[in-house]
């Protein structure tokens, strides 16, 4: 390859004001609205879009340096920004430079690329376009999905997009099923492990078998019926096996999984019966309190806070909802179907996660939010607290936390009078 070129990385501060970090003043959006002069969006707008053009150029690069550096500064951007229009002038060629790079890339830049493609799709949503960049790189991924000399992030990061990809652009059945078998084939490896052993041992290819399983359980909730019956049946009785897996990963993925899928069957069937309920349960009963002193304390607790839930599924039926805040609206995960789905997009959108759920119309149509709430510059006003008040309140409940504290750790709280 060529000389590197040096790529100045997509920032924050090309990022829009409502997506900035709120750590700090300075990346508090409060501080630019009260005191700092107003910007220029039409200037900043035309700016980044400057800047996108020369990354989507140096996709192209012959130094490989330069093109995986290029890929992740327009992943941040379109995760942090909505950019349809920008998008759609130019999705011909992006969707050429990530076949491209995923053809003839080395792991890193074939990771990139696959990320990228996801959040391409992301932002143009379930339309005409989608389908034709799926149409591309669908055949592609699947073959770095299925190859094994291909390296295993590489084949990760493409099981996952192609997960993704699907979920988001296929009206056609045919290709669901496709997709489905493509990555069944992958994740049903670790069945076959365990009957060699008594547990399934972590491999090197356990990582891919997770990605394989979760975007195959993506895909499994926008299956009709009738299919899902089917898959449930294929698969109940073997998942179990997974929750022996050495790796929390692979066990913390069977066990949500197996959570959806009794979600699934209760649903389609009020009476579903599952033979070995006794011996699962107390499986995930065991995982859910489980003290092994050989395994890390951040593993165990993970592990015992995702099996709680997981047990109350298989057992009460009950799921703990959870409750997502994103500007001024909210969001309730109340099923185990839309964890799994908000999880998904979560994972490759990261902090522009509440920015897309606010501003995305396909993302919100997903979740049934409706379209995006349009609030003025006045109402957005009103609703932020001056940074004064923000500051004395923030002082106070320092104050008061730091007092109580101090209390439980005070040794003279624990010495009695004597007399």
């Amino acid at each position: 390859g060529g000389q590197p070129r040096t790529v100045q990385p997509f920032s924050d501060e090309d990022a829009s004001i409502e997506t900035m970090s709120h750590c700090s003043g300075f990346s508090d959006p409060a501080s630019f609205t009260e005191d700092g002069p107003e910007v220029d969006e039409e200037a900043t707008q035309e700016d980044l879009e400057y800047k996108l053009k020369g990354f989507i150029d140096l996709t192209l690069d012959k130094s490989a340096k330069t093109r995986q550096a290029a890929l992740e500064s327009l992943k941040n951007a379109f995760s942090s920004k909505i950019l349809y229009e920008f998008i759609m002038e130019r999705r011909m060629t992006l969707t050429d430079s990530i076949e491209r790079c995923i053809k003839k890339g080395k792991s890193d830049e074939q990771c990139a690329a696959a990320g990228l493609a996801c959040l391409l799709c992301v932002q143009l949503g379930s339309g005409i376009e989608s389908e034709e960049i799926f149409k591309t790189l669908g055949p592609v991924l699947k073959k770095i999905v299925c190859d094994g000399a291909a390296s295993i992030q590489a084949r990760q990061s493409c099981a996952t997009c192609l997960g993704i990809c699907c979920f988001i652009v296929t009206d056609d059945i045919t290709e669901l099923y496709s997709t489905m078998e493509c990555l069944e084939n992958i994740f049903t490896k670790a069945y076959q492990r365990d009957r060699d052993t008594n547990g399934v041992s972590s491999t090197h290819n356990t990582v891919l078998y997770i990605s394989a399983l979760l975007a195959w359980t993506l895909l499994l909730t926008i299956c009709p019926m009738n299919e899902v019956k089917k898959k449930i049946e294929m698969h109940l009785y073997k998942l179990p096996s997974l929750l022996s897996c050495d790796d929390v990963n692979m066990r913390i993925a069977a066990g949500e999984t197996l959570a959806l899928l009794f979600e699934l069957a209760r649903e389609t069937d009020a009476d579903f019966f599952y033979e070995d309920m006794e011996l699962l349960t107390e499986k995930l009963r065991a995982l859910a309190t489980d003290g092994n002193k050989h395994r890390a304390k951040v593993d165990k607790r993970k592990q015992r806070s995702v099996f709680r839930d997981v047990l109350r599924a298989v057992e009460e039926r009950d799921f703990p909802t959870e409750t997502v805040k994103f500007g001024p609206e909210r969001m309730y995960i109340d099923c185990w179907v839309k964890k799994q789905t908000y999880d998904t997009f979560k994972e490759i959108l990261g902090s522009g996660m509440q920015y897309h759920l606010q501003s995305n119309e396909f993302l919100r149509s997903v979740f049934e939010l409706g379209p995006p709430v349009m609030l003025d510059a006045a109402t957005l006003k009103t609703m932020k607290i001056p940074r004064f008040e923000r500051h004395l309140y923030n002082s106070a409940a320092f104050k008061a936390r730091t007092k109580a504290r101090s209390k439980c750790r005070d040794k003279r709280a624990d010495v009695g009078e004597f007399f």
